[in-house]
């Protein structure tokens, strides 16, 4: 019975984050020089949809607010709605499977492999386009998944991955790399501009292409992270007691490790780095629907992709026409936050 109105709550609660993302996505896209409503928003997404073009009427919109709405604002919107889920998601899973509430996507030297694979394509000038990513993109990529293989091989230990080896594996990773691609930067000044404002991360100017590209295999990622859930939440009375319950631990933090690394790498990859996104959105979820990874991590996922929106917006908008990289905008959100965590976690000891 309990369980029943707990799963009916869990219901209720990500209808209504869902509720509050629609909203959001409507406002968000009519904020810029143009005068757009949100009505307008609602009525241009509308009429691509098939069934719905006839209905709904989309002829009051001009041909200018027509292409702003679907080429420029919604792309730019819908990739911070992808991006802010991928990051959240990513966060409260390693925070749970880590047992460390300090964790972020970026843990594992991510971040540190995308910078420098970036930094190698700014440099090279690789201009060449792969599936709809541009060469700074696949390079990106490919340098987080790069640094996060070095990470698991080095803490791994026999066929087990203890956390704290992980973790510190993953610190030595970063550091080595950020070191490499610092040394580049001074080797390669003429870019060294380039490259920071990569690194400070940004959604500008993507368009449709990188969406389409990212979307589905971020969801089906995300969809899967989501049915460990349970396995999560054992996981976190000790991987004794889990063992004991029937979950294979090592396996589960393989699959997680796995899936939240493609996840992050894909945002990364498109993004640039984005950071605290991952660490304070878990914690503000936490505290409003409680430990259970069951709604944790959909409810992380939604509120990311709304708090990612409103960055975003405010990154497009505070100094227009100039325009503040985003990870400059979640910083000094979240800088405040994780100092909240250190100064609380230091009175628990």
């Amino acid at each position: 019975m309990k369980e029943n109105i707990r799963i009916k709550s869990f219901g209720i609660t990500l209808l209504i984050l869902i509720i509050l993302l629609v909203v959001t996505i409507g406002i968000t896209a009519t904020i810029g020089s143009a005068s757009i409503s949100p009505v307008d928003v609602y009525k241009v997404v509308a009429s691509k949809i098939p069934g719905l073009s006839s209905v709904v009427g989309a002829d009051s919109i001009t041909a200018s607010q027509y292409s702003i709405i679907w080429s420029v604002r919604l792309p730019r919107v819908l990739l911070g709605v992808i991006v802010g889920a991928g990051l959240s998601i990513s966060g409260a899973s390693f925070q749970g499977l880590l047992k460390n509430p300090m964790a972020d996507p970026y843990i594992l030297g991510i971040s540190s492999g995308a910078a420098l694979g970036a930094a190698i394509a700014i440099i090279l000038k690789l201009n060449v386009a792969f599936i709809g990513f541009s060469g700074i993109s696949v390079m990106a990529f490919i340098g987080a998944l790069i640094a996060v293989t070095l990470v698991y091989n080095i803490g791994r230990i026999r066929n087990q991955v203890p956390v704290t080896t992980l973790l510190l594996a993953g610190v030595a990773v970063g550091q080595f790399l950020t070191a490499i691609t610092s040394l580049l930067m001074v080797i390669y000044n003429r870019d060294m501009t380039k490259i920071i404002y990569w690194t400070l991360g940004s959604l500008s100017g993507k368009g449709w292409t990188p969406i389409t590209t990212i979307s589905l295999p971020m969801i089906i990622a995300m969809a899967i992270i989501l049915f460990f859930a349970r396995d999560i939440n054992i996981m976190l009375t000790g991987e004794e007691s889990a063992k004991s319950l029937g979950v294979n631990v090592e396996k589960t933090k393989v699959y997680i490790l796995l899936l939240g690394t493609f996840i992050t790498s894909m945002a990364v990859s498109i993004s640039g780095i984005i950071g605290f996104v991952g660490l304070i959105i878990p914690h503000i979820v936490r505290l409003i629907v409680g430990p259970d990874h069951r709604i944790l991590l959909p409810a992380s996922a939604i509120v990311g992709s709304i708090f990612m929106v409103f960055a975003d917006t405010i990154a497009r908008t505070v100094i227009s026409p100039m325009e503040i990289p985003v990870g400059i905008i979640t910083a000094i959100f979240g800088g405040p936050f994780f100092i909240y965590l250190l100064r609380s976690k230091k009175k628990a000891l």
